[in-house]
């Protein structure tokens, strides 16, 4: 599949790259004019496009779409708004628009019901409200929350929904192999899970 990915450059979103690549798929990295492409693998197709203002065409030829972006620890509630939570709106608009078979987006655990006193609680609300906008989109979706990140690659050793632990962690490159996992198989369709790596 050829498969767009938002947030190809960032940690989850390179492994990610990779892990599509192995699997035979076509990864096209979403990148703005100021991202870092180096540590891309070679020859990855690029699509130029900024998250706070996509242009109409950007899903077209895409047969599947992951969001897995995000403003940024250090940027503030301004940022997080217009990244992950409106960005990701548009790019269902766009996708559900370009008739893309399958959205997967990479969320968080908190985000079902956000605890606005969380020292993440903004960020958490505007990943709740791109969640339930995918929902609500009619596309074909799977969301998938990891706990807590660790920059490790992982075994593969993972769990999901109710065997997950809140307060575990998550490997970035067992994230990126679920994320690959829920553009593939058809068990992750309209389906919102916790994961974690045990």
């Amino acid at each position: 599949m050829n498969i767009l990915i938002a947030g190809a450059t960032g940690k989850t979103g390179l492994r990610l790259v990779k892990e599509l690549i192995s699997r035979n798929h076509t990864p096209i990295a979403l990148v703005r004019e100021s991202s870092d492409t180096s540590k891309l693998p070679e020859g990855v197709t690029l699509r130029h496009g900024d998250l706070t203002d996509l242009q109409e065409d950007v899903c077209n030829g895409c047969e599947a779409v992951v969001f897995a972006a995000g403003s940024g620890g250090n940027t503030g509630p301004e940022m997080t708004d217009k990244v992950d939570r409106d960005g990701a709106k548009r790019l269902i608009d766009l996708a559900a628009k370009a008739g893309v078979g399958r959205f997967v987006m990479l969320s968080s655990v908190g985000t079902e019901d956000p605890d606005p006193e969380h020292e993440l609680g903004h960020y958490l609300q505007a990943k709740h409200e791109a969640d339930e906008h995918l929902k609500a989109s009619g596309l074909i979706y799977a969301i998938v929350r990891p706990v807590q990140l660790t920059d490790e690659d992982g075994d593969r050793n993972i769990a999901l929904g109710d065997k997950v632990d809140p307060k575990g962690k998550a490997a970035r490159g067992d994230v990126a192999a679920t994320l690959a996992d829920a553009v593939e198989r058809s068990d992750w369709i309209g389906q919102v899970r916790l994961m974690q790596s045990v």
